[in-house]
């Protein structure tokens, strides 16, 4: 797991974020840290045990192959490692995701049990059973993606609505998948990244905050 918090010894509201298919490479880190320096905690699990790969040939073998522990169980462990990291204030969290990790941000925010007050994902769609979320939503989706479809994307809208959750999705004019990772040269868009991110920390400082 990695960790950032805010300097001087300061407190924060947790940030659980979830990397994409390539590994906790440099530039999740690099977001926690961007998290912290916005006064939030963050916390990113390894879901891939150290490994990291930078195409998506290798990325699918990566994910395929077989873990010490399930996926979720490593995410519910990280939920538990964050909630009790002394720099976090306030009894709920928010979470971030990237592709997969947006994937699988979605998922955890179906669940009641778990203390989510704000999911972010970037460029991943999971439609789903929403009725029991105790969490808003804030999605950041590519106008041309090949990963994830219009389909896709209309599916998660109608299962957000017919929960009647708190959502704004945000399409980018002229990106594509990744348009947020500044290491995936060929897809990097830094103005569409960078109103992203603006709107993404606005988002948790709102939904968490008092």
């Amino acid at each position: 797991m990695y960790t950032a918090v805010p300097a001087a010894g300061g407190t924060g509201y947790g940030i659980l974020v979830i990397h994409a298919w390539w590994g906790l490479n440099g530039f999740f880190k690099g977001v926690c840290d961007r998290l912290a320096g916005e006064g939030l905690v963050a916390l990113a699990p390894d879901l891939f045990e150290g490994q990291v790969v930078t195409t998506p040939a290798a990325a699918k073998k990566l994910r395929a192959s077989p873990k010490r522990e399930p996926t979720y169980r490593t995410l519910l462990r990280a939920i538990e490692t964050l909630q009790a990291h002394p720099a976090v204030r306030g009894p709920t969290i928010g979470v971030v995701g990237f592709s997969m990790g947006g994937h699988w941000a979605l998922w955890l925010s179906q669940r009641a049990d778990l203390p989510i007050a704000a999911t972010g994902t970037y460029y991943g769609a999971r439609s789903g059973d929403y009725s029991q979320s105790r969490s808003a939503f804030l999605g950041h989706f590519a106008e041309r993606d090949e990963w994830v479809s219009d389909a896709a994307l209309k599916k998660l809208k109608t299962s957000l609505a017919a929960a009647g959750r708190d959502a704004a999705l945000h399409v980018y004019p002229g990106t594509g998948h990744w348009f947020a990772e500044a290491d995936r040269t060929d897809a990097y868009q830094p103005q569409a990244a960078d109103l992203a991110w603006q709107r993404t920390v606005r988002y948790l400082q709102k939904q968490l905050g008092p």
